[in-house]
């Protein structure tokens, strides 16, 4: 659901979902997507107040998406073609080979390479994710198991699957929910997006007590947190 509402000179509009939670959350996506998730049932006139009183911090982060390169990557499945690994990017070597079924992906000496009996792109993408999901539950899970002595809660499960708003989710039964693209970030930026799911185990918002909970296990958290903001749109096939 859109609503907007009239700040100075300007309509701003925003995108609506409605959840199980106690709290009004807004963030935002370059160039100009403003996401609002509010409690199931909230009045849409509490919801306009509430993302109103934002509005200067909503018309200065549009006015810094205008400075940043935020088109999102399409990348080409030809030899020299560069694809992101924690936070590098490495150069695509297609090797053709008629004798296997399906492409083979692996990174070895500082590149990717994919062993395949067919240049069609949306199969070497498949291969390319398939590969990139193996490796995001795989980089993922080892740095729950690091991170888990901070917290008495365990999660459920952890899933690694398709997200296109989010990095990340916690539902209500702690299971945690990551986006595979999660292993493109440097490894400093796949651990905050980890410690922030984690944290949603103890608080299902994003209250003043949940950010402290963040700040105790990760100082310096606001940094990697602005990295992803920056260059997240970067982080996709």
């Amino acid at each position: 659901m859109k609503l907007s509402f009239n700040f100075g000179t300007r309509n701003i509009e925003f995108d609506v979902e409605y959840r199980n939670r106690k709290t009004i959350e807004i963030s935002m996506e370059p160039p100009d997507t403003i996401n609002v998730v509010a409690p199931i049932n909230t009045p849409e006139d509490v919801i306009i107040k509430k993302v109103k009183s934002r509005g200067s911090w909503i018309v200065q982060k549009l006015f810094e998406f205008k400075n940043m390169e935020y088109r999102k990557i399409k990348r080409e499945f030809v030899n020299g073609e560069s694809f992101m690994y924690l936070g590098r990017n490495y150069s695509l070597q297609i090797i053709d080979d008629l004798n296997i079924k399906r492409p083979e992906v692996k990174l070895y000496q500082g590149k990717f390479y994919i062993k395949s009996n067919t240049r069609q792109e949306d199969i070497l993408q498949a291969a390319m994710e398939n590969w990139y999901r193996k490796k995001a539950l795989e980089k993922i899970t080892e740095r729950v198991k690091y991170y888990q002595h901070y917290f008495k809660e365990k999660p459920l499960d952890i899933k690694v699957k398709e997200q296109q708003k989010r990095w990340a989710s916690c539902t209500s039964k702690n299971e945690l929910l990551f986006n595979w693209r999660c292993v493109m970030a440097p490894s400093h930026v796949l651990d905050y997006i980890v410690v922030h799911e984690m944290c949603h185990m103890v608080y299902k918002n994003h209250s003043k007590e949940f950010w402290d909970l963040v700040a105790s296990i990760m100082p310096d958290y606001q940094t990697r947190k602005e990295w992803l903001r920056d260059y997240g749109v970067r982080m996709d096939l």
